[in-house]
């Protein structure tokens, strides 16, 4: 059930596996969160490029893409988003990989409830810091300038 009336961030899941993406989407939607899904990395490219997300939940397995490969085009695309990966392997070298390239966070599976909605709000948190101390420092860099006209 959504905890307030006004609908929180707008999320992006991308996975090849049906059943994956119905249930992640129905728990982030239950939690509030605006959620739209893809089935591949191309679909997941041509939605980012139309819509805002704050965050995306990126299989490392997609059909058409490395989900490290589409982390990385994504990053071009909207560095400010979130995104986490989702793996059912930890391999150190592919995750440092993927940590240079702009993953945020990532998450193995077999996926818990508790833990999906925890790093979720974690990185929305961490994101919506970022974006108040760059509002804080743009606003307060124009309060001077105008000081000074």
């Amino acid at each position: 059930m959504v905890n307030d009336s006004k609908v929180k961030d707008a999320i992006l899941v991308v996975d090849d596996d049906l059943i994956f993406l119905k249930s992640v989407s129905k728990l982030l939607e239950d939690e509030g969160y605006k959620v739209d899904t893809a089935e591949s990395g191309k679909e997941a490219l041509d939605k980012s490029r139309v819509e805002y997300y704050s965050l995306a939940l990126i299989d490392i397995r997609l059909p058409d893409f490395d989900g490290v490969e589409l982390i990385e085009k994504m990053e071009e695309t909207d560095p400010k988003m979130r995104k986490i990966l989702i793996t059912g392997y930890q391999s150190p070298a592919y995750l440092k990989r993927a940590l240079t390239l702009g993953i945020n966070a990532y998450l193995v599976k077999p996926l818990k409830t508790d833990e999906i909605l925890e790093v979720v709000r974690r990185q929305l948190m961490e994101r919506n810091k970022e974006l108040e101390e760059k509002y804080i420092l743009f606003k307060d860099s124009a309060d001077r300038s105008a000081a000074f006209s």
